[in-house]
């Protein structure tokens, strides 16, 4: 079998492991004072002003985890978008507040940076109605360019910053339905779509 020319193989990178990780600094996350939740219409309506100037957006959703076989989710419950400067945390229980959201997913022209997004794409189109426009799953970027497997935001904040991301596995797993959501579970969501929205820029994506 012929071989391939080496001009035809890509260079492979290995993604760090937990370990090495672990040693890293932390990345230095939003703080609830740049992170505004957004839960009804009006709220939605400056939350899509402010967006509106910013050429692509970190993008993430929750759902409230489902635990018994067979259980559906009615997800996503939360919408996350956020700029290098500040995030916004949609809930989607009110119908005004779920219809801008709907419409910031369908906007043409701004790209919507995240990881994992396949799932979240399905729960939107039959929760909101919409397809998500111009969505960049950024773990194809990093296959793209020679990275083995799924890098994850903790892994892509180890490559590209030296730093290490933390996720609250407690938050992860919250209910996300909740009517009134805490703190900890604001800080975790928005800085999901924060983190991706970085690792977006420092990738060179970003409109010069």
């Amino acid at each position: 079998m012929a071989r391939p020319h080496p001009s035809a193989q890509q260079t492979r990178h290995a993604t760090p492991d937990k370990d090495a990780i672990a040693l890293l600094p932390v990345f230095e996350r939003l703080g609830p004072d740049r992170i505004t939740l957004v839960c009804t219409g009006a709220a939605a309506r400056e939350a899509a002003a402010a967006l509106a100037d910013a050429p692509a957006w970190g993008f993430d959703t929750e759902s409230k985890p489902t635990f018994r076989v067979g259980e559906q989710s009615d997800g996503p419950h939360i919408l996350q978008l956020s700029t290098c400067k500040r995030a916004w945390v949609f809930q989607l229980h009110e119908p005004d507040c779920r219809a801008v959201a709907a419409e910031l997913l369908a906007a043409g022209g701004i790209a919507k940076a995240g990881f994992g997004l396949g799932d979240d794409r399905k729960r939107i189109i039959h929760k909101l109605g919409v397809e998500p426009a111009g969505v960049l799953e950024l773990n194809s970027v990093f296959r793209e360019r020679g990275y083995r497997k799924d890098m994850g935001v903790k892994g892509a904040v180890a490559v590209l910053f030296n730093q290490r991301f933390i996720k609250s596995k407690k938050a992860a797993t919250s209910n996300w339905a909740n009517p009134r959501l805490t703190e900890a579970q604001l800080v975790y969501a928005a800085n999901d779509a924060y983190a991706a929205i970085r690792v977006y820029q420092a990738l060179g994506l970003a409109a010069s």
